[in-house]
């Protein structure tokens, strides 16, 4: 049995749904030599979150922006914490109902993603530094 970890380090991104399925690949710990295992990914931040969904179509990851920011708006007038903008609270709320990891079983040193499957960092807020992932590799080799 082993275990790896890496921290994966994005770029900033703009608001909305995008796929890091090849980052993560690429910058998490090496799939290569697994035989069987899991793959846990941990974002270490409150206003973003991770989710695996469509890979191929494009209107997939709008349409998911859009209903989310019907679903939780902007500037509600029960909102207490404001003081980081108008983005900060939607965005914790919405991190909250998608979550802040996903875990993808490993086969034959690969992710065993189904062929429409790719893994999307949530970006929730307008504007966001860059973001931290924890990615933590538990399988036989």
């Amino acid at each position: 049995m082993i275990w790896d970890q890496a921290i994966i380090e994005l770029e900033p991104y703009s608001r909305g749904f995008h796929l890091i399925t090849d980052i993560v690949a690429a910058q998490g710990p090496s799939l290569k030599n697994c035989e069987i295992g899991l793959l846990h990914l941990f974002i270490q931040h409150t206003s973003a979150s991770l989710a695996i969904n469509e890979n191929a179509d494009p209107d997939v990851r709008g349409d998911m922006e859009r209903h989310f920011n019907v679903m939780v708006p902007q500037k509600a007038p029960h909102y207490e914490h404001t003081t980081e903008g108008p983005d900060d609270m939607p965005a914790h709320i919405k991190s909250v109902l998608i979550g802040p990891s996903v875990t993808i079983p490993i086969s034959n040193g690969q992710m065993a993603l189904g062929i429409w499957q790719g893994i999307y960092l949530c970006e929730h807020r307008d504007s966001a530094d860059g973001r931290r992932i924890v990615a933590t590799l538990q399988g036989r080799w």
